[in-house]
Formats: C-alpha cells, sequence, structure tokens
C-alpha cells in the first residue's frame, strides 16, 4: 500500500480540526487536505451530547458541524472511522488504524480527549458508560426509561449535566463524587451548594464526598459499593469524571511536556511543522499569564481557526481567552477566565446563587467570573480581566 501525500493532515475530526480545516482552505483554495477521524459518524458538536439533545432544545440533524456537501465542495477529504496510531516526525509521515500511511507538509495534533477510568473492580462491566461521544448518548437515551435507575459517577463537568439530563428524563438518579459539594472547582461554597439542594428537591439522591470502591452485577442489575458503605442498585452506571488528552501519538513524536503538547504563541509545537489544538495544547494564555490547557468547545473551535490560518502562512498569535458554559435544570452559566474558588471571590446577586455574577479575583484584580443565568455577558467579563485593573472588593 503506497504513501499518500497532502499538503494538510489533521489528526482530529471535531470541532478544532473541522474548524482549522475550513480556515487553512479559506486561505489556501488548492492545497490538499486530510481530516481524519477515529468515530464513523461524520463531525458533529459535542455539547448538545450532555445538553441541548435531552432538554429537545437541539435534534440530531442539528448538532452536525457542516452539511455533507461542505468537505466535498471545499476539497476536504474526509477519513471517518480512521484513527491515526503512529507518527514518524523525522519522515513527516503519520501510520492510520487501516495501515495506511499518509504523508504531510503540515500536520495538525487535535484528537481530543477521553474519558478517565475508574481504578476500581467491575469498572469495565457490561452497562457501564464512559460518556463521550454520539454512540455513547445514542445509547444511553435507549437505556434512560422512566423508573429506570442510574448511578452518575462524577460531581463536575459532565456528571452535573449528565445528572440533571437523566432525572428529566424521570431516571432515578444517586450521583457518587468525593469533593464535598457539587461543581467545586468552578463554583464558591454557598452556591455549589445551593445548586446541590436544587438537584436534592429534583429527586436526585446526592452522595457528596464519597467515591465508588467497586460495580459488581447482581441479580441483573450494577451495584455500586462506596467508600462510605452505601450499595446503590441501579440499571446503568454513568461515568462522568473528566478526561484525559489523548497524547499517545504526541507522545511517540516527542512532544509531550507533562499532559499536553507545549505550544507557542502560534500554537506551533516544539517541531515547526506540527501544530496542536484543542484539548491537547498546552498553549500561553496572554490574559492569564500562565501556560494552559482549556478542554470546553470554544477554545477547540477558536484554536482550530488560528492553527489552520498559521499552518496556511500566517503567524497569528492566539489571544482569545476562552469561554464555557453549562445547563443544569434551569441553572445556567457562562464562565470565562481562571474560576477557581480557592481565589478570592466577590458575589453580585439579583437572586442569591441564582441570578448574578460570581468575580474571582487574584491580588485585588479580576481574574474569572461566572455569569448566573445572565447571558450576553462574556465579552464584558473579558474586556475587565483583560485590563487587569485593581478592583474594590
Amino acid at each position: 500500500m503506497g504513501t499518500q501525500n497532502y499538503r494538510y493532515v489533521i489528526v482530529g475530526a471535531g470541532l478544532a480540526g473541522v474548524s482549522a480545516a475550513a480556515a487553512i482552505r479559506e486561505r489556501d483554495h488548492d492545497g490538499t487536505i486530510l481530516l481524519m477521524g477515529a468515530e464513523k459518524h461524520p463531525p458533529y458538536d459535542r455539547p448538545p451530547l450532555s445538553k441541548g439533545l435531552w432538554t429537545g432544545a437541539k435534534n440530531m440533524a442539528m448538532i452536525s458541524l457542516h452539511a455533507p456537501a461542505f468537505y466535498d465542495q471545499d476539497g476536504i477529504t474526509l477519513a471517518l472511522g480512521r484513527r491515526a496510531i503512529g507518527i514518524d516526525a523525522r519522515h513527516k509521515t503519520v501510520l492510520d488504524s487501516h495501515g495506511r500511511r499518509v504523508r504531510y507538509e503540515k500536520l495538525l495534533l487535535a484528537p481530543g480527549g477521553a474519558p478517565r477510568r475508574l481504578p476500581i473492580p467491575g469498572e469495565d462491566l457490561e452497562g457501564v458508560c464512559y460518556f463521550r461521544t454520539l454512540d455513547d448518548y445514542i445509547h444511553l437515551r435507549e437505556q434512560a426509561v422512566q423508573g429506570r435507575g442510574a448511578v452518575v459517577i462524577g460531581g463536575g463537568f459532565i456528571g452535573s449535566e449528565l445528572a440533571a439530563a437523566l432525572a428529566l428524563s424521570k431516571v432515578d438518579v444517586t450521583m457518587v463524587f468525593p469533593s464535598p459539594y457539587l461543581c467545586s472547582r468552578v463554583f464558591p461554597e454557598g452556591l455549589g451548594r445551593a445548586v446541590q439542594r436544587t438537584y436534592v428537591e429534583r429527586g436526585v439522591n446526592v452522595l457528596a464526598g464519597d467515591e465508588p470502591v467497586g460495580i459488581a452485577r447482581v441479580r441483573g442489575r450494577l451495584r455500586v459499593r462506596t467508600r462510605a458503605g452505601h450499595e446503590i442498585d441501579s440499571d446503568m452506571v454513568v461515568v462522568g469524571a473528566g478526561i484525559a488528552p489523548q497524547t499517545a501519538l504526541a507522545r511517540e513524536a516527542g512532544l509531550i511536556r507533562r499532559d499536553g503538547v507545549a505550544v507557542d504563541e502560534c500554537l506551533r509545537s516544539s517541531r515547526k511543522d506540527i501544530y496542536a489544538a484543542g484539548d491537547l495544547a498546552a498553549f500561553p494564555c496572554l490574559a492569564l499569564g500562565r501556560r494552559l490547557r482549556f478542554e470546553h468547545w470554544d477554545n477547540a473551535r477558536a484554536q482550530g481557526q488560528c492553527a489552520g490560518r498559521n499552518m496556511a502562512g500566517r503567524s497569528e498569535p492566539y489571544t482569545h481567552l476562552p469561554y464555557f458554559f453549562s445547563d443544569l435544570f434551569d441553572f445556567g452559566y457562562e464562565a470565562v477566565g481562571d474560576v477557581d474558588p480557592r481565589l478570592e471571590t466577590r458575589c453580585e446577586w439579583t437572586e442569591e446563587n441564582r441570578t448574578g455574577t460570581v468575580y474571582y479575583l487574584k491580588d485585588g484584580r479580576v481574574r474569572g467570573a461566572l455569569m448566573c443565568n445572565v447571558w450576553g455577558k462574556v465579552d464584558a467579563a473579558r474586556e475587565l480581566i483583560l485590563k487587569g485593573e485593581p478592583v474594590r472588593t
């Protein structure tokens, strides 16, 4: 099988990869582009899997990133169900899971992340869902029938969304997570405990400060045992315990720094013909003055666009300060900057712990903002963070 040649090869057909392909084509109308995705589905938007598809705000037809004709019209070769399994950075080739080898002039690594596995017995039993993909959503939605039971492991971003989604589907939900209250890596304690009370009022059994130690199949159901001694029988176990960036390819190419690929301000790795974007990229965030990885939709979109333009000849620094958002029953939020509750927080509520803004401060300066049931204020919050001016507390 001969080697195929492309000017641009993009590993990962998620939002970052697709955004990069579109941005390349805007600048380079003729260069060949290969967009390689491990999933068999055409590229789709991931946030609705735990949000809008459950509430009816979205349907399956609405989550495709582009119509199929887009790829043909723009001359983008879409290779689905093909996983990149090796890189030869010296010879500038990528080997895929079908045994095909492709040569690139510029390569973008945007493989996204994979769910973190539970280090406990029974974590791989049938019926344990590590929620991440469209197939996971389709399977879980079929199982989410009124009167059935689910254990959701994790109380962070994905765990909180999935617990709300299942409860809205009339599933009996138990949440298990080790932190003292819901979304403790983002919410200050007062807000986190208030949102957690909403879950309890909605019928969710919340086991905070606890963690699973084993999963077993008992009389046709799944039994989760916890460190505190609880035993919960359910029909499904859904794990939303965060993701880990998919680093295997980059590690083979010698590009890994800690848990990501260190890129410069133009999203180039230490090998100037290899770029990284999305969950994998550890980029210098100029607004916050430190290097970080950001595992959210807005960053994948903006980084993909920037990387694509730079692969096609620009030298554009990535200066975007990304945001993220969530919907938990009737409580929604948008967050931008460093939303770490270990920082000093200042709350401006119109309705306490429901409607208003939480500011996160360091040395008297706003580093992040969490807008709760307040919309259209992300740009204003970005401007406040970028100014770096002292504020009164």
